[in-house]
């Protein structure tokens, strides 16, 4: 029989290593769609966070990199917070791999790892020690968050045909 405390380690395993599913999913979906776009309004400017379609995928590829660094204790990749000089198609290359990199990661991590803490060091914050799992429900939600930028900043410049990337979507239609 299942003790309280072994159910919700499970069922925490479950969600996160979901999650991290949807994630990549989602950023795939938008990934495709950009890719039917011209890729001179990549690069246009509108008042954002990262002023930009090209600049708000940057950050989500370089955060995910990065906090995926963190997860495995690995040295940092340099941070492309100064300027991306690559192509449009680097871009949307690089977020894929680092997605698909991500939730390989993640998939592959027991459940005692998922709770593992981790030793951070975090540009705005310093030293950190959280739970592997925290990190990771951080990342996918940073992630989020600068997908619904990714939607606003294509209605500025438009772009009105976005796919539906919501996770109770992923979760009714897509996940099997």
């Amino acid at each position: 029989m299942l003790t309280t405390q072994t159910t919700i380690t499970v069922k925490l395993s479950a969600l996160i290593k979901d999650y991290v599913i949807y994630n990549q999913w989602a950023n795939r979906r938008l990934i495709e769609w950009l890719k039917t776009k011209p890729a001179n309004i990549m690069d246009l400017k509108v008042p954002s966070s990262f002023m930009g379609i090209k600049n708000t995928l940057v950050h989500i590829w370089d955060t995910e990199r990065s906090w995926l660094a963190h997860l495995k204790l690995a040295p940092q990749p340099e941070n492309m917070r100064k300027g991306f000089a690559g192509s449009w198609e680097e871009v949307l290359d690089g977020l894929q791999e680092v997605s698909d990199n991500f939730t390989s990661y993640v998939l592959s991590l027991s459940n005692e790892e998922l709770q593992e803490t981790c030793h951070c060091n975090v540009l705005f914050v310093g030293d950190i020690y959280r739970p592997r799992f925290e990190i990771i429900q951080h990342t996918m939600n940073h992630s989020t968050y600068h997908r619904g930028q990714l939607v606003t900043i294509g209605h500025h410049i438009g772009l009105n045909d976005a796919p539906m990337t919501d996770f109770m979507y992923y979760v009714l239609r897509i996940k099997q």
